[in-house]
């Protein structure tokens, strides 16, 4: 074959011969084998990139029977979160040698989960990703075989579809563990929807985490993740001024917070301190720079595609695996005795 200056594309072959081993050395390179040394996956790696070779998927897939592609089924993409932990397995999936096909639910129910399924079906994925903020996702595959390895995000799946998560409950835990630490004693929380896993969860952790401390767990607002949702709990909490701190279930929903109290005179952390979740980019940009949760999508998706091809190429079994989050510490916290010191 050639390209269009008429010159014969590179073969894994010729990457072969420059780098000094065998075809089949190549082959394990370029497919992510890890029974190669470091010094031979270098020398093939630098002739791969002089030659600019590019693997024949098509000639692959005629060779493996399966279609390099794996089926990515995700909603509520407008939100930080899923959008989020779907460009993690997208880049995961592309640098283990997978093509990746998203179908995008604006409705999410057993049919429209089943039809998504079913069109992947018709696409000959040899696995399918499946980011779940609801529980009735779950539910739904447990109801349909589907042939091939899922990977249900935001779970930790069950006997037949293995999981991937981030520790939500963890993650409340620490955003509260640290508030406590600084001397507040009345924390409250502002959710976000209960019928969201991730939402349901780190309410969960805020509430252990304030009981197990002998503390209250009675003041909770339920928000819809929006910023516009955490400025209407914001007012209200301004008025009733009943906590020192305030764990917030997204850094949007905090947003909108800051913004409220701002608005009512109210100083954060002069006067209240607020913790959010997902560290977002511009969390460190807020007035102030807000003390958040930081979830890696990035690693996120490294598991789950890890899961998932190693259900594929190697037949492992189903399994759970959990990501643990992260406290960052900025300006949006203090300690009480600051807080009456201000």
């Amino acid at each position: 074959m050639a390209n269009t200056n008429g010159r014969r594309l590179p073969r894994l072959e010729d990457v072969a011969e420059l780098a000094g081993v065998s075809h089949q050395t190549v082959s394990r390179v370029v497919n992510n084998h890890p029974n190669v040394s470091k010094a031979t996956r270098a020398r093939v790696e630098v002739a791969i990139s002089e030659l600019g070779y590019r693997r024949n998927s098509a000639a692959r897939s005629l060779v493996t029977r399966r279609s390099q592609t794996i089926g990515v089924l995700g909603s509520e993409l407008s939100q930080y979160g899923p959008a989020n932990t779907i460009l993690g397995v997208e880049q995961a999936a592309r640098d283990a040698g997978y093509f990746v096909s998203i179908a995008a639910l604006k409705t999410v129910n057993r049919e429209t989960i089943s039809d998504a399924l079913r069109h992947f079906q018709d696409q000959s994925v040899d696995g399918i990703v499946v980011v779940v903020p609801h529980s009735e996702t779950l539910h739904a595959l447990d109801e349909m075989d589907l042939g091939v390895p899922v990977v249900a995000v935001g779970s930790l799946g069950n006997d037949s579809v293995s999981g991937v998560m981030v520790d939500q409950k963890r993650g409340a835990e620490l955003a509260v563990r640290h508030l406590i630490d600084q001397g507040h004693r009345r924390i409250g929380h502002i959710s976000g929807p209960q019928d969201w896993i991730d939402g349901a969860a780190r309410a969960e952790g805020w509430s252990q985490t304030l009981r197990a401390a002998g503390l209250e767990d009675d003041l909770m607002a339920e928000g819809d993740w929006s910023a516009g949702s955490g400025y209407e709990i914001g007012r209200k909490l301004a008025e009733k001024r009943t906590a020192t701190a305030i764990f917030v279930g997204n850094d949007q929903m905090a947003l909108g917070l800051l913004r409220a109290f701002s608005e009512a005179g109210v100083s954060v952390p002069g006067d209240v301190s607020v913790v959010g979740f997902d560290d977002q980019p511009e969390a460190a940009y807020f007035v102030p720079p807000l003390t958040t949760v930081r979830q890696d999508f990035e690693e996120l998706g490294r598991r789950c595609v890890d899961a998932m091809v190693g259900e594929i190429e190697q037949g492992a079994e189903v399994s759970g695996v959990v990501v643990t989050p992260e406290l960052v510490i900025r300006k949006s916290t203090a300690t009480v005795a600051a807080v009456v010191k201000a």
